[in-house]
């Protein structure tokens, strides 16, 4: 991701979360050390992204968003991938994530990617409150 690509990108966080995070938001996050920011284009278009925190050999995928008229191509699945070859290669261990109760499409990619639940956040969405499931996965590490 370069501050070029900061306005779709806010653009497709808007339209897949409650509580979007603003421009300025990726902007600091573009600068900050142990992240990790990708997007993936459907030809020339921007039409996903994704954001992992990397301290020591964890991870978090923090964000993952698909644009809407994109969704069902594969392309969050291909980011997803790419997120966990850049987990790995940077000597994560353990990646973890949180997703709304009622994303199942997410919940059944992830599942299918080998993330396992290890718990629940009561009540962490908003906009409408909801419980987030926690996964995580195990990576090889370097």
């Amino acid at each position: 991701m370069t501050p070029s690509d900061v306005p779709e990108v806010a653009r497709i966080e808007t339209t897949a979360f409650s509580t979007p995070w603003s421009e300025e938001t990726f902007n600091s996050l573009l600068k900050r050390s142990g992240v990790e920011l990708w997007v993936a284009e459907w030809g020339d278009e921007l039409a996903a992204y994704a954001i992992l925190w990397k301290v020591l050999d964890e991870g978090e995928l923090a964000n993952i968003a698909v644009r809407g008229d994109l969704r069902g191509r594969g392309i969050g699945s291909g980011l997803l991938s790419r997120m966990l070859e850049v987990a790995e290669d940077s000597g994560v261990r353990s990646l973890y994530l949180e997703v709304r109760e009622s994303n199942g499409l997410a919940r059944e990619m992830y599942a299918r990617r080998g993330f396992h639940e290890i718990g629940v956040r009561k009540g962490y969405y908003e906009g409408p409150r909801e419980d987030a499931r926690v996964l995580k996965k195990s990576l090889a590490g370097a």
